[in-house]
């Protein structure tokens, strides 16, 4: 098996995913919820159940489980509406729902109902309860294409359902894999949605469509952009670990210096804890927002600005620099001061449930990643499938399909479909494998200079930067069209 460091350079995704599966406060009632997102801001919505086929493409497994969605008719009109349809990520439908303030901030508008499906196997949509991770048998129906199948399914019992839903149109929203997700229902399912609004969806980063070593490089570039001799410290903390850590006395300073929970005492303990701090890198990166925020953990505004207040030195003797390096990520840990010590086994607040996007990475979602210590400020880690699969292998007892993405939703193959928004923020490290430029009239790319990891659907602030208002403006035009040419051919 992998060191923490290698799985750390290989595991595709994994780092993404298990940041969006720091759940918040959970609310299951079947009663009308009030969700307090952020200062003077509720959202109100209904729980509901829907029962989906186990298998959508095959007969010999007939059973069902309950699919959870939520729903929100505040100001929805039966007659001249639209349904915002959001296509539920690897997590709990109910966090994704309080992180996509887009949808509520225009929902009165556009008279929509507004509608968030979660995702099979992830929050309350277990397809076999408490069996359902058990073994690759009871998870061998976690794949996009059964989840895109559910949301297609959902939306036709939507329409027979709710009145003026029939002959109203529906958009599909997403952020992140929901918005790859969004993406490809478009693509699969143009019949069922008029458009698709795909936010920070890396459709392209897999196989060799994209260089494996640009994720690292764009963090790289945010820090080295936030402030002088910043990367380069970072660079230079991963020789520095190594030298302090090669004798005991130098593990029990590194514990003491970063106020650990649990103290390091091998190398293995010090490959995760190289590995948390490139995490906490790449997760700065994502959530750079322009205010403060509590999307991970709570952070000022700016926070790689922040940080690099305290990286302005890289030639600093070991340990002076191993102290400024505590310093910034306590700023990612520690902002409120609250925290006692810090726990290298979590990087964002609340419990991490990332057991199934860690399938799905062994599967079908292999998207190739490198660094190579030159041009990002991490340690080289060169793509490996062939030990990467055989990691999958010894977790899993299943072998990834590196080229099924590919294939089954076209690479880079995609001119022949239309009304799809990809919108990315250039300070996002998944903007790499993103789609970046105008493919046709219809497929549209939004580029915001200032915007970190999907800032467009984030809920709108008054600190936000012109560019990401400039991108939702874009983004409502886009959708009212689709809407329009809708009714035109009604």
């Amino acid at each position: 098996m992998a060191s923490p460091t290698a799985l750390w350079g290989s595991a595709v995704f994994l780092i993404y995913f298990r940041l969006l599966l720091a759940y918040g406060p959970r609310y299951f009632s079947n009663q009308r919820n009030l969700k307090h997102v952020s200062a003077q801001i509720y959202y109100d919505y209904t729980t509901h159940y829907f029962y989906q086929k186990i298998d959508h493409f095959g007969f010999a497994e007939d059973a069902t489980f309950k699919q959870r969605y939520l729903v929100s008719d505040k100001y929805w009109s039966e007659t001249g509406g639209v349904v915002l349809f959001y296509t539920g990520n690897e997590g709990d439908i109910t966090w994704f729902c309080n992180n996509t303030g887009f949808m509520w901030d225009v929902a009165e508008e556009l008279k929509a109902l507004l509608v968030f499906a979660e995702h099979r196997y992830y929050g309350e949509s277990l397809p076999f309860g408490d069996h359902s991770f058990s073994d690759p048998k009871h998870l061998n129906y976690l794949t996009s294409e059964q989840a895109l199948a559910d949301f297609a399914v959902l939306i036709r019992h939507l329409r027979e359902t709710i009145p003026g839903a029939r002959n109203s149109p529906f958009i599909a929203i997403g952020g992140s894999y929901g918005g790859m997700l969004a993406a490809w229902f478009r693509m699969k399912y143009p019949h069922m949605v008029v458009g698709a609004f795909a936010s920070s969806a890396p459709i392209w980063q897999f196989e060799d469509l994209v260089p494996c070593g640009i994720f690292y490089k764009i963090v790289t570039d945010d820090f080295h952009q936030s402030g002088k001799d910043c990367s380069e410290s970072i660079r230079n903390s991963w020789k520095a670990i190594d030298r302090v850590s090669s004798s005991e006395e130098g593990l029990q300073w590194i514990s003491t210096a970063f106020h650990l929970c649990s103290p390091l005492k091998n190398s293995d303990d010090v490959g995760a804890f190289k590995s948390w701090l490139s995490e906490t890198w790449v997760n700065l990166a994502m959530v750079n927002y322009p205010y403060e925020a509590f999307f991970l953990q709570p952070l000022p505004a700016w926070p790689i600005q922040v940080v690099c207040k305290f990286l302005t030195n890289s030639n600093l003797p070991d340990r002076e620099l191993l102290n400024r390096i505590f310093q910034a990520a306590n700023v990612y840990y520690n902002y409120t001061g609250q925290a006692q010590c810090l726990n290298i086994s979590q990087t964002a607040t609340g419990s991490l449930g990332d057991t199934g996007w860690y399938y799905q990475a062994c599967t079908e979602m292999v998207m190739p990643m490198c660094s190579d210590g030159v041009n990002d400020m991490f340690e080289p880690q060169k793509w490996d499938f062939p030990s990467f699969s055989a990691d999958c292998f010894k977790m899993w007892g299943v072998k990834p399909r590196q080229t099924w993405i590919t294939s089954v939703y076209g690479g880079k193959n995609i001119s022949a479909h239309s009304n799809i928004i990809f919108s990315n923020g250039d300070m996002d490290p998944w903007s790499g494998g993103g789609v970046r430029k105008k493919i046709s009239e219809s497929l549209i790319a939004i580029n915001i200079p200032e915007g970190a990891h999907h800032l467009d659907l984030r809920s709108k602030n008054v600190n936000d930067p012109a560019s990401v208002l400039k991108a939702r403006s874009l983004e409502i035009q886009y959708i009212k069209k689709w809407i329009q040419e809708f009714r035109q051919r009604s």
